[in-house]
């Protein structure tokens, strides 16, 4: 019996990584009016495009329970244990969906071992959670331990980026703690982050250039609080040529090669094009 990891889609994460550990996803959605695209697979800049041409902003929608639930009996049905690790709770029902689907597959296999874990986040934060189970799991942990290392990186992990517009948040209804920047006066580019599974703001300057300054600045420091930094990835929103500058600032700060990859068409649709960031993970727990 082994106990095997599924996520969703919003953790992006890379083919290789996935097929590596045995992962499975489950994929989000998106919606433009009637017609719906499943986000995995989805070509971005097809997308991007669409969304730029279009009036309204397209929606996003969660997988459903049949989905979630034949992810998990796949599993269980093998004599399998699972571990599923999902978008923060504060920011779409997938998480709440996923515990529907676990009670029905329970009803049809009453023994079944599915323990489900709320990353608090999402893109590569969620994604490193989903990896750190993996990797316990191949280690030989239990079901509680593997849940348990992959609760650990929210402690260990911090989501740093800079959008271009706070439109898109705002139109989402995922703004969170940056809602208190709607409305100012000030010319200003806030870097935000991921609190308590919600979009909150880590500071504030005047560029866009500068706050890729500062996400680097930022991430160097987090590695120093937190013992080092295990695993770092910049993300972009449509916007390559952000990822490569911030990857190159990350380069010189750290000593090391920073891996780009775009975010999916979910979130991006929340945060909007434009957006640059990276996620951390810290080899120790970082500070409150």
């Amino acid at each position: 019996m082994a106990v095997r990891i599924v996520t969703d889609s919003t953790s992006y994460l890379p083919a290789a990584d996935r097929e590596r550990h045995g992962i499975a996803v489950v994929t989000l959605s998106v919606n433009f009016g009637t017609e719906t695209y499943p986000e995995d697979g989805l070509d971005s800049r097809w997308f991007y495009e669409r969304m730029a041409a279009e009036a309204e902003v397209p929606t996003s929608s969660q997988p459903s329970v049949s989905d979630l639930a034949e992810a998990f009996r796949a599993i269980v049905a093998a004599g399998d244990e699972v571990c599923g690790v999902f978008i923060s709770s504060e920011m779409g029902g997938t998480f709440a969906t996923a515990a529907i689907a676990r009670d029905h597959v329970r009803e049809e296999y009453p023994d079944a071992a599915i323990e489900l874990v709320d990353s608090r986040s999402n893109c590569m934060q969620l994604g490193f959670a989903a990896l750190e189970a993996a990797r316990a799991a191949e280690a030989g942990a239990s079901l509680a331990e593997v849940a348990a290392a992959a609760r650990a990186v929210t402690t260990r992990s911090r989501f740093l980026f800079v959008p271009h517009t706070l439109d898109y948040l705002r139109k989402g209804g995922r703004i969170g703690g940056a809602s208190a920047l709607l409305g100012s006066l000030l010319q200003i580019r806030p870097v935000l982050t991921v609190t308590d599974g919600k979009t909150d703001v880590w500071g504030k300057v005047r560029t866009k250039r500068r706050a890729l300054t500062e996400i680097a600045d930022a991430v160097a420091a987090l590695g120093e609080k937190g013992g080092g930094v295990e695993e770092v990835v910049v993300h972009h929103i449509d916007d390559e040529d952000e990822g490569r500058i911030l990857a190159s600032l990350l380069t010189e700060r750290l000593g090391r090669e920073v891996p780009v990859s775009p975010i999916g068409a979910v979130i991006g649709l929340h945060v909007g094009p434009g957006t640059a960031g990276a996620v951390v993970r810290t080899r120790e727990e970082l500070p409150a």
